[in-house]
């Protein structure tokens, strides 16, 4: 399907397949380079297309579905679970954990990402465009975690983060930690972060000579983990979405509340 000349109305090809609940974005790119994908009977040539709500999408000749509405889901994320869809080591993963929810949940997508040994809130939506958006570091959106670790902390060295502080030639930007509590060989401590690189927290901490054996996000953004259980997963209403989001950052995104009432799923066995 020739698209030069298209007028740039709609949204990418690529874009309502993910939206659709179909597959992921890049899944979708991958179906149209195999020439499976087609607007109103013509084959799809290359993924810059825009589509409009008339125009007819099939894959493999199948109509596809109406575009879901964008959703928004907590879940507590145990430690031992990985933030992915599938793990090669065959360690137990988000999607394992949703998939034995006791519901049916759309494909969810995580919203930033906590390591295997990390636990707490991690936010899921079913839109790839919202998790892009809230993922950004531009979104100012501070992570808080309660962070337990073993050593003597040295409140001045904890302030001193709020500077920012470069390690290994990795640059990472201010940090908030403040001693929540001193024991003999350990310590809890309050952490928060609007960057979020890979590991952060523990390799901050790390340098500083202490060693993290706890690490819970307790906070992302206006979201919070609460009295959540851990496995639990629980969908966050549109009207809340919307309160907590603002116009600005659900632009072209959410659609009029339907309803939905806040929804709890029990957790896995």
């Amino acid at each position: 399907m020739n698209v030069a000349g298209e007028a740039f109305e709609g949204e990418r090809i690529a874009k309502r397949i993910a939206r659709a609940g179909h597959c992921s974005r890049r899944a979708a790119e991958a179906l149209i380079r195999e020439g499976r994908v087609a607007v109103d009977g013509r084959t799809v040539d290359g993924p810059a297309l825009n589509v409009t709500d008339d125009q007819r999408v099939t894959i493999d000749g199948e109509p596809l579905a109406a575009a879901e509405p964008v959703r928004l889901f907590r879940l507590h994320k145990p430690t031992g679970v990985v933030t992915t869809a599938r793990d090669p080591e065959g360690r137990r993963t988000i999607d394992d954990l949703l998939r034995h929810s006791g519901t049916v949940l759309p494909r969810l997508m995580p919203i930033g990402r906590l390591d295997v040994n990390s636990e707490g809130l991690l936010l899921l939506t079913n839109d790839g465009g919202l998790k892009r958006r809230l993922e950004l570091p531009a979104t100012g959106w501070l992570r808080r975690y309660r962070v337990r670790v073993h050593g003597t902390v040295d409140p001045r060295a904890l302030t001193a983060l709020e500077r920012g502080i470069e390690i290994d030639g990795i640059r990472y930007g201010s940090i908030k930690a403040r001693l929540d509590r001193q024991l003999a060989s350990n310590a809890w401590l309050a952490v928060g972060l609007t960057e979020g690189k890979n590991r952060e927290v523990r390799r901050v901490l790390e340098h500083l000579g202490l060693q993290v054996s706890r690490l819970i996000r307790t906070a992302y953004g206006p979201f919070q983990l609460g009295a959540l259980e851990p496995r639990m997963v629980e969908e966050i209403t549109g009207k809340v979405v919307r309160e907590q989001l603002g116009g600005k950052l659900l632009a072209g995104l959410l659609e009029p509340e339907s309803g939905r009432r806040e929804k709890r799923v029990r957790k896995p066995e």
